[in-house]
């Protein structure tokens, strides 16, 4: 458990790089005075603050069927505790950092800047401004995919038009009141047009810099963008895209060889749209742990302490042992596209298609000879769509990705009932099937000065 403090002090000590906030979007001046030149807004991509998550992904991680924290009081009384119970409100202090709203529209403000400003730069060509204006409406929409997903309900064509999501914020002035909350389904346009309004200027490669944009990210966005708009056929398209667009190659996690020399995340290999967060120290469910077959890799790469028997023994762990993988890249990553790949084959019940790339990811991740032997050969679509659907929590269990597939599983009926309980076996909280739960409510601090704003239920 000592563990899980660490990651839930790390966690808060993130917070406080979002303090001195904006009461509106909470959001922090930018300092645009400083960006004169075209090389100014180059390196203003290049900020950790755009490039690295923080709190957001913690805070999503924490509340998926994959973590069981079995410290939880009664009641619950910690961030990370509140955060785990789906409580309402993370805090009833209004003067408190909104831990998720503000950390993605302060992003937000900071790519509007770029949006805004670059064509007015001094020196660069026209073609780089293009560049540096493509990356930053890429990185826009997707911190814009992260609010919908967050604070909108999950997608449906039937409500989307009038389901509530996110302000659309197109400003970088703080000081300007925030507009009024668009609708899921215009969220989603926005992001769509935004991606590719990008595209045609994008760069062909990022490998030097993964975590800047390029086509093979965009299309990766993309591919992430209608897996939870639950529009299966464009998911795959996109991610079959990412995949021919870039020069990300799998990880081997049965070759230790081939493992980074760095533990800067967002330059391995696997990285097409590189994010780095902290994911450490995590109690893992038996549910999740239950899903690792005895010659998967993943279990002794990525996990501390597995031959444990006790209830939040195990935990995801990578620093404990195999320090490459100490980050977690909650960005998109060439496993992820194989995976979306797939599942859209799969619902389409293109089965060669599908099992050629779930089978892809299960080379590089389980260990057995000849390599055929780590393939999973059915002839059943539900069979393989349920295998798809459990590799990808297997591979995905802490990349800030969890928490949305439950939402959009729920609305297929797949989501059980979840049930937080203390050491001793006592229930402290559970999230039904379509539960408001899965849609988190606006925080109190964006209320308290934007009274006329709705409320999530």
């Amino acid at each position: 458990m000592k563990k899980f403090q660490y990651i839930a002090a790390q966690l808060l000590l993130c917070c406080l790089v979002f303090s001195g906030c904006d009461k509106y979007l909470d959001v922090e001046p930018k300092g645009k005075q400083l960006l004169k030149t075209t090389s100014d807004y180059d390196l203003w991509l290049n900020s950790s603050i755009l490039t690295t998550e923080t709190n957001a992904d913690n805070i999503l991680n924490l509340m998926t069927d994959n973590i069981d924290l079995v410290t939880v009081s009664n009641p619950p009384i910690s961030l990370a505790e509140l955060v785990y119970t789906w409580a309402p409100q993370f805090t009833n202090d209004v003067n408190s950092l909104t831990y998720l709203w503000g950390e993605h529209y302060r992003r937000i403000s900071l790519f509007n800047t770029v949006i805004l400003g670059i064509d007015a730069a001094e020196n660069g060509t026209d073609s780089q401004k293009k560049s540096l204006k493509a990356e930053a409406l890429l990185g826009r929409a997707h911190s814009y995919f992260y609010l919908v997903n967050e604070y909108g309900k999950p997608y449906d064509p039937a409500t989307a038009a009038v389901d509530l999501a996110v302000p659309f914020v197109t400003s970088d002035d703080v000081s300007k009141k925030s507009p009024a909350r668009s609708t899921v389904a215009e969220i989603y346009k926005h992001i769509i047009d935004d991606i590719n309004e990008a595209i045609p200027n994008l760069p062909e490669n990022n490998s030097n810099a993964r975590f800047r944009g390029s086509k093979g990210a965009a299309y990766s966005v993309l591919a992430r963008v209608y897996l939870y708009r639950r529009e299966y056929a464009e998911a795959q398209r996109y991610a079959e895209l990412a995949l021919a667009n870039t020069r990300a190659v799998m990880i081997d996690y049965t070759n230790s060889a081939t493992f980074p020399t760095t533990t800067n995340v967002v330059s391995h290999a696997d990285a097409i749209y590189g994010r780095s967060s902290v994911a450490a120290g995590i109690p893992i469910s038996s549910e999740l742990k239950n899903l690792f077959a005895s010659n998967d890799a993943r279990r002794t790469v990525l996990y501390y302490n597995w031959a444990s028997t006790a209830r939040g023994g195990t935990s995801f762990y990578a620093a404990a042992v195999t320090p490459a993988f100490q980050l977690t890249n909650s960005g998109t990553t060439v496993q992820e596209m194989h995976l979306i790949a797939a599942e859209g084959a799969a619902r389409a019940n293109n089965l060669t298609n599908a099992l050629s790339h779930l089978n892809e990811v299960r080379r590089n991740r389980l260990t057995g000879t000849p390599l055929a032997s780590r393939d999973f050969n059915v002839t059943d679509q539900n069979l393989v769509l349920t295998e798809i659907l459990a590799e990808r929590r297997r591979e995905l269990p802490f990349h800030g990705l969890r928490w949305f597939d439950m939402r959009r599983l729920d609305t297929e009926n797949r989501m059980q009932t979840i049930i937080r309980t203390t050491a001793q076996n006592v229930e402290v909280a559970r999230l039904e099937p379509h539960s408001n739960k899965y849609t988190l409510q606006i925080p109190i601090q964006v209320l308290a000065f934007n009274p006329d704003m709705a409320q999530n239920p």
